[in-house]
Order: structure tokens, then C-alpha cells, then sequence
């Protein structure tokens, strides 16, 4: 078994992570002094929130077709993406035809919104539009306002159901499905909200979201959700095979998420022992990123390897996870959307 923080001998761990965002993380997470100093700001905040989010939901636009919002109250990664591409199989499977859109975060796209298929440049798009659009194969737009997101890609694409990634506070998007995202480990940290801690909004506005899912390693929760993986991918072919064949080897762990922890316990609990690098969120990786001094493999998240494939060798594999969830999450989603689509159908009726 590996050990709690495995450091392979003569192995130095890098970070890429800011001073700041370190300094914040351990306030937010882990009781570290300064909370109280962020008070006034953390109020600040809240005031301009709750004024913004009044404003747009005043000019929120309705939509013909069901709107299910996947998104957060927190900061970081909690799992949105793998729940996004589970949706989309399980509505396919139930006779709908979904289509997904997204922020784009980290595209540098000079025209938005943007169509994005399985070649789409990641610096163009951004990073998890083109994983979802590998993953999912159903439409994919991108672009920084969700409703002219959904105008372009119903003109284009027969789509009966939308899914937004994201865009929890995406106010002026009317939604008839929302659904949060809670990483187990993290939780909501201190419960306060940005600077003084990680939410977006005041923990009271999960109660007003239909599903709360949590991502936790072992299903405890009423609407759980586990990320499984099973075989590891060789980013410059096809080549696969299974990650228990790795066990107890030592390996480079290099990833650009909002949550890299959860990354590096995945690997441990599979028995590896990590050399760990952390990038930002959506970090534009380049070649000297993800190569060293050694000849040891180089593991990173599928996100991640979107945009290590133009220069990635054969030491570079990628961990793909595939969220599992539970029928009550899965048959209750369904018959809400029922419901739903029989509505809007005799509201266009009449």
C-alpha cells in the first residue's frame, strides 16, 4: 500500500498554485488564521451578489425546451463535468436528444458562441467543452452567455433538452432543473462565503436547487455519486489497459483542475505512489509542463489531456472517470422532466 503522502525518494514535488490561492485554500479548508479580517469583504460581496442576482432574474429569458442547470455554490471542482456527460447518456437512453452548453472558460475564441466538436482546439474553446464534446458526441456550444448559447444551438441541432454546465448563477438563464455539486472531501468548508471562504452563494441556496449530488468515495448519500475508473489511456494512441497494472509503481501526477486533491487521492487509493504537480484551473499546458529528468510515467486528468496531446510521448497516460449515481437520482430526474416537457407542451398549445 502507498503511503499517506507517498515521496519517492530524491523526488521533489512542484506546485503551481499561487501563494494566494494557497493561503486562501488553508482559511477556507483548514482553519487557518485570517477569516475574520476577510469579514468586511465577504459582506461586500454578498451585498453586490444578492443585487446582481436580483437584477438578472428580472431579465431571465424563458426557453421552449427543458433547461437542467449542473453547477455549484462553491469554487474548485466538485465533479461537474462527469455528472454532465452521465446526464447526457441517460437521457439519450431515454429517448431524448440532449444538447450541452458551457462557459468556455479558458478559450480564447475571437467570436462567441462557438460550436465545438471532437477536433476543436482547446485554447480556442476551452478545455472541458472539448472533453464533453469526445465524451458525450451530442452538440456542444460554448460561449460566455447562456441564452444565446441555446438560441444558436436549437437553430442548428434538433434538440429537445438542454443541459447547461455550469451556470448556477447564471441568473438571467431561466431553468427548470437545477442541480448542485458537492465534493464530499471539501464539503462547503468554513460556510462563508468569497473572500472569507469558498461560496459563490450562502449555503441556504441549496435548498432551493431539486437535486443535491454528492461526490463521495463510497455511497452513503440519498443522490450519491462516485467517479470509477478502470483502465488508463495512452494519450499519443489508442493503446489502453488496466490502471491496476500500475500498482504500487511510482509515477509522475500532473494536473490543471479546480480540485487536484481529489485527483491524487484517486491514484492513491489505487495504490500508486505520486510524484504530484499541480497547475491552476484550465492551465494552458506546454511541453515542459508534463516532461522530466527521469523516465517515470506521467499521469493527468482526460481534462488535462486535451491539450497535452500535441506533444505528449509514450510515458503520458490519462485517467478517464465515468460517474455512477444512484436510481433514485437517475428515475427522479426523469420523471421531473416529464412532467416538465408534458407542461411546456400545453403551454405552447395554448
Amino acid at each position: 500500500m502507498t503511503s499517506a503522502s507517498p515521496s519517492p525518494k530524491n523526488a521533489v514535488p512542484t506546485t503551481n498554485t499561487s501563494f494566494l490561492q494557497r493561503r486562501l485554500e488553508a482559511i477556507w479548508y483548514h482553519a487557518a488564521p485570517g477569516k475574520q479580517l476577510l469579514y468586511p469583504l465577504e459582506m461586500l460581496y454578498k451585498t453586490l451578489a444578492s443585487l446582481d442576482r436580483w437584477l438578472k432574474k428580472k431579465q431571465a429569458v424563458q426557453h421552449n425546451v427543458p433547461v437542467i442547470v449542473v453547477g455549484n455554490i462553491s469554487v474548485g471542482g466538485t465533479g461537474k463535468t462527469p455528472l454532465v456527460v452521465y446526464l447526457c447518456e441517460l437521457l439519450i437512453n431515454a429517448g431524448y436528444s440532449p444538447g450541452i452548453i458551457t462557459r468556455g472558460y479558458g478559450g480564447n475564441s475571437s467570436q462567441w458562441p462557438v460550436f465545438v466538436d471532437t477536433n476543436s482546439d482547446p485554447a480556442d474553446v476551452g478545455d472541458e467543452p472539448v472533453l464533453m464534446a469526445q465524451r458525450t458526441k451530442v452538440p456542444v456550444v460554448a460561449g460566455p452567455n447562456r441564452n444565446d448559447d441555446i438560441e444558436i444551438l436549437l437553430k442548428r441541432h434538433d434538440v429537445n433538452v438542454v443541459i447547461s454546465d455550469d451556470g448556477l448563477q447564471h441568473y438571467r438563464l431561466a431553468r427548470d432543473i437545477e442541480i448542485a455539486v458537492i465534493d464530499q472531501a471539501r464539503g462547503l468548508g468554513n460556510k462563508h462565503c468569497l473572500p472569507a471562504g469558498p461560496l459563490r452563494e450562502p449555503a441556504e441556496r441549496l435548498n432551493r436547487c431539486d437535486f443535491v449530488v454528492i461526490n463521495e468515495l463510497n455511497r452513503a448519500s440519498e443522490y450519491s455519486m462516485q467517479l470509477q475508473v478502470q483502465q488508463i489511456c495512452r494519450l499519443n494512441s489508442d493503446f489502453q489497459q488496466p490502471l491496476s497494472n500500475w500498482n504500487e509503481k511510482t509515477v509522475h501526477a500532473v494536473t490543471g483542475i479546480g480540485n487536484p486533491s481529489r485527483f491524487f487521492l484517486l491514484l492513491r487509493r489505487l495504490e500508486l505512489d505520486l510524484i504530484e504537480h499541480r497547475f491552476p484551473d484550465h492551465h494552458q499546458f506546454i511541453e515542459s509542463d508534463i516532461v522530466f529528468d527521469d523516465d517515470l510515467p506521467v499521469f493527468m486528468t482526460e481534462k488535462d489531456a486535451v491539450k497535452c496531446r500535441a506533444f505528449a510521448a509514450d510515458q503520458h497516460w490519462y485517467v478517464p472517470v465515468s460517474a455512477q449515481l444512484t436510481e433514485r437520482f437517475s428515475q427522479g430526474l426523469l420523471t421531473r422532466l416529464e412532467k416538465i416537457v408534458a407542461k411546456k407542451s400545453v403551454d405552447q398549445n395554448i
